[in-house]
């Protein structure tokens, strides 16, 4: 089966093209669009090229998808897996999608404002595309769905909670890769960093979700690139009454101009921050912050766990930064974590000491992988 899967985050669209016969995936096309721009490679790194995208929209990212795939000779897909952020209370399973299925995403919009947008333009401009290719809702929620009633429920009134209001979770499918890629090796007690433009902390027992820092939508706990993460409700009570902020002006504050941003004034950006920064107080704040508020939601969930023995960092920051990684892991010293500095800069998988008294690893976020099983085993029942 040739399965498409499209990733579509906060601040990108990532796809790809694989051959999934059983549980091997043999990569055929990878690819990302940022910034109106269009990057593919093939399964050897060999840079692909398509027709040019023609404006910087979801709808343009998907011509530009057709018109890649047709000009490198590349087959069609027989099955097309999207990465949904929120399906709501009533979507809480990878999900082959129908009228039903979309009538559910919709209503579930407004839990994840900054990703269903796209999501929901995707999913009617790959029907219109590939019009007979069955399309799959991969939930992102999906691995989180049976945590215990104990990380699940907010401290909110039984009728409000009765409304789907809840801890729901994100990046499960990032976490769901990381599962599969340690495997048999996976330890009983693991922490997943997934830091990126969104970022959370999951808590994993032996293999299951048991907490995570992200809460009913995907604006609270850790900071992140242009969103608060958790944040004093009594912030946006002042705000509503003594500054008359309507809920879009509270929704941009929140997604759009806090966190590395706001604290910053320069950029949600971690790379331009670490340039800033020896010359900036402001990003070396906001850098500071974000470690901190790193390593304080990495110590919570080993209180959930009763102690840790992995700390894995993913996602672009997690993969990619190393004096992030360097910065959590020393607040983390106390815990008796140990990373080792030769490791962490040499782009190494596992980068704890010898002395460390937990294991400190560093993997990719492969969530298309995990879009295209989920896809060919739907698809195929």
């Amino acid at each position: 089966m040739i399965v498409l899967t499209l990733n579509s985050g906060s601040s990108s669209l990532k796809f790809g093209l694989y051959r999934v016969e059983d549980s091997d995936l043999d990569l055929l096309m990878t690819g990302e669009v940022e910034g109106g721009e269009l990057q593919a490679r093939d399964a050897q790194g060999v840079t692909l090229s398509g027709s040019p995208m023609s404006a910087g929209t979801t709808e343009a990212a998907i011509e530009a998808i057709v018109s890649l795939l047709a000009a490198a000779k590349l087959p069609p897909p027989d099955a097309i897996g999207l990465r949904i952020v929120h399906g709501g209370p009533k979507l809480l399973a990878h999900r082959l999608i129908d009228h039903d299925v979309e009538r559910d995403l919709e209503l579930a919009a407004a839990m994840s404002p900054l990703h269903a947008p796209a999501a929901l333009a995707m999913i009617r401009l790959a029907k219109a595309s590939w019009p007979r290719v069955p399309q799959v809702a991969c939930l992102d929620t999906a691995f989180h769905s049976d945590m215990p009633a104990l990380a699940r429920t907010l401290p909110i009134a039984k009728e409000l909670r009765a409304l789907g209001m809840q801890r729901y979770g994100f990046h499960g499918l990032s976490c769901e890769s990381v599962v599969r890629q340690l495997g048999a090796a996976l330890p009983s007690r693991t922490v997943v960093a997934h830091l990126g433009s969104g970022a959370s902390v999951t808590a994993i027992l032996d293999g299951r979700s048991v907490d995570t820092s992200m809460g009913l939508t995907p604006s609270g706990g850790v900071v992140m690139a242009t969103r608060t993460g958790d944040l004093d409700p009594g912030i946006l009570i002042y705000l509503l009454r003594e500054r008359s902020l309507d809920a879009a002006m509270l929704e941009d504050m929140i997604d759009h101009r806090s966190g590395l941003l706001g604290i910053s004034g320069l950029s949600g950006d971690l790379r331009q921050l670490h340039r800033a920064a020896p010359s900036n107080p402001d990003a070396r704040l906001a850098i500071a912050m974000f470690c901190m508020s790193v390593a304080k939601a990495i110590a919570g969930m080993t209180v959930t766990l009763g102690g840790v023995d992995a700390i894995v960092f993913t996602g672009g920051i997690g993969e990619n930064d190393t004096a992030v990684r360097a910065a959590v892991c020393d607040h983390l010293g106390w815990l008796g974590v140990s990373l080792a500095d030769d490791r962490n800069g040499n782009a190494a998988r596992r980068v704890d000491t010898p002395g460390s008294r937990c294991e400190i690893h560093v993997l990719p976020s492969l969530e298309e992988d995990q879009i295209a099983r989920h896809t060919a085993m739907l698809v195929e029942i």
